[in-house]
């Protein structure tokens, strides 16, 4: 697959723009780019490096002459239509959660389960934002010394929530400032039956619960850590909150390890030498991620790394990282360049 042509489904939307972004950057060898949207945004323009796209309207037959379709338009999109681009010889690379959980689907984040790739059967799965993050810090640690246990609590960023979640941000900011009253539409969930300001707030809903007390979004991360790292018996809990952030996924990790005796600076040292990885861990010099400085950023950033103080197999991790990037698109990204090579 050498000179692709390429689709992107979502493309006017916050993840479809960095798709295109990422494929312009990091020169992926595609032959063409055909950006699809709404109807009501077909027409539209939009440039990166150097050319100029229109947008197209999604249709089956759109899908006529792909090889690789990103879809990033939301779960209902890639239902509709991720068949009917695989019936026409696409592979499609999904960035919602309509197939991450299907057993026939592979659910792939390249530096930790590539292997998965060989398993498609033209479609595979992007994982939720807060995993890919998460799992690509603790692959390493896995693989050196075991784990079992993953307890997790994420500070997550307006972004993962669309370009209306980071508008709403910014006019209930201006609204703050102003004393005049803050409108609330879109957060926690475009689906909840109230919505809650975020400006100023931290809001402890992402997605909608469901019988278990569980948000939709926890429950995702509890799921896909398994499948991802194939192992359906560790124990995996989750805890998601909406901060006033635009981009930056922040998340505290509690893990507990299989082997004795273990070191934070023996961890710290295995996670230095991992590509897409950058430490960030000097207390003394108050050296630690923060979004903030994540956001445009590709790589996974780790620090706070320390031993739980009363389970001798147990430590702590902070990890942040560009939820629009690593997070969806450049994952994305990666996994269609996986399939080149």
């Amino acid at each position: 697959m050498k000179n692709v042509n390429v689709a992107i489904v979502g493309a006017t939307g916050a993840v479809g723009t960095k798709i295109l972004e990422k494929l312009v950057e990091r020169n992926f060898p595609a032959k063409s780019i055909k950006l699809l949207a709404s109807k009501r945004s077909a027409g539209n323009e939009i440039k990166a490096g150097g050319n100029t796209y229109i947008v197209q309207e999604t249709t089956p037959e759109a899908f006529e002459g792909i090889d690789i379709a990103f879809f990033s338009a939301g779960g209902s999109i890639s239902e509709m239509f991720a068949h009917e681009a695989v019936k026409r010889g696409a592979v499609v690379i999904d960035n919602t959660s309509a197939f991450r959980m299907d057993k026939n689907t592979p659910l792939v984040v390249p530096e930790v389960n590539p292997k998965e790739l060989t398993k498609h059967s033209g479609i595979i799965a992007n994982p939720n934002c807060s995993t890919i993050q998460m799992v690509a810090a603790l692959k390493p640690i896995k693989d050196q010394y075991g784990l079992n246990r993953i307890i997790v609590s994420t500070y997550q960023a307006v972004s993962g929530a669309g370009v209306e979640a980071i508008d709403e941000l910014s006019e209930q900011s201006k609204q703050f400032s102003d004393r005049s009253e803050i409108q609330a539409e879109v957060l926690p969930s475009a689906s909840a039956k109230r919505h809650y300001p975020i400006a100023f707030n931290a809001i402890p809903q992402i997605d909608s619960f469901d019988e278990s007390g569980y948000t939709l979004e926890e429950l995702k991360m509890i799921n896909e850590t398994k499948k991802i790292f194939n192992d359906y018996e560790m124990s995996v809990a989750a805890t998601c909150v909406r901060l006033p952030v635009v981009s930056g996924h922040s998340e505290s990790v509690y893990i507990e390890i299989d082997q004795d005796n273990v070191t934070t600076s023996e961890i710290q040292a295995l996670l230095e030498k991992v590509p897409g990885i950058v430490l960030q861990d000097d207390p003394t010099a108050q050296l630690y991620p923060m979004p903030l400085y994540a956001e445009g950023r590709d790589e996974v950033f780790v620090g706070r790394i320390r031993k739980d103080l009363n389970h001798p197999k147990g430590f702590h991790l902070w990890v942040v990282s560009d939820n629009l990037l690593k997070g969806a698109a450049l994952n994305s990204v990666q996994i269609a360049e996986e399939l080149i090579n």
